[in-house]
């Protein structure tokens, strides 16, 4: 089944923290589509005040997702065109995204994604770290299947790439040295884009010891060298 309306879906990646970093066509479209979905309203807001553009905003978060979807796939198929942001970043990684895109596909509704602002792109690159062959892992489950997880990113041959929360990183940084092994090199980053931006690079051991002197703050990326 394909839409006959022309109307679609577009997923625009907003700044990670730095508003500069924003291109011409996803303002353009911001402006152009008929409404926004975002994860927090109140904070979109504040992007588009600064933009200089006024839309209406639906909320869509991991929390309603499943509930609200049905509506935004009978909108589009009406004719309206859709723009999906989240809070930073690339929609849909590690954000609310993919169900939408998914139901949209099945609904015959064109799907664009724009290129742009993402934290694990900027944070893999100057880890100094190979780059030519990576895996991306999100942020690892907080309990069932950790242990699981790490024992796989352990014996994992190309770089990997992690998102952890300034409560988690220290935790995090620990583990991966007891599963990997101290010695593992690894580089971090913290408010990348921001007036703090801040990218740490060395062992598993002397980047948890330099976190541990730290009162820890901001999003963090953690990309981990491969075994061997």
């Amino acid at each position: 089944m394909k839409n006959e309306s022309g109307a679609k879906l577009v997923l625009v990646p907003t700044p990670i923290g730095n508003l500069e970093d924003i291109t011409l066509r996803a303002i353009r479209v911001l402006k152009e589509c008929d409404f926004i979905l975002c994860e927090d309203t109140r904070q979109s807001r504040k992007l588009l005040a600064h933009l200089s553009i006024e839309k209406q905003l639906t909320s869509y978060h991991q929390n309603n997702e499943h509930n609200v979807l049905p509506g935004i796939i009978q909108k589009i198929l009406a004719g309206q065109t859709v723009a999906l942001i989240t809070d930073a970043g690339t929609p849909g990684i590690s954000d609310p995204g993919f169900l939408l895109v998914r139901e949209c596909i099945k609904s015959g509704i064109e799907v664009e994604c724009l290129p742009g602002a993402t934290a694990m792109i900027p944070a893999l690159v100057a880890s100094g770290l190979p780059c030519e062959r990576f895996v991306f892992e999100g942020f690892l489950p907080h309990k069932k299947g950790r242990e699981t997880r790490l024992k796989a990113i352990a014996a994992e041959e190309r770089t990997i790439i992690l998102y952890e929360s300034p409560h988690r990183i220290l935790k995090t940084l620990e583990q991966l040295a007891q599963f990997c092994g101290e010695d593992r090199t690894c580089s971090v980053s913290r408010e990348l884009t921001k007036i703090y931006e801040e990218t740490v690079r060395g062992t598993l051991k002397e980047v948890h010891e330099y976190f541990l002197k730290k009162e820890v703050r901001g999003e963090f990326v953690v990309v981990v060298g491969g075994i061997g």
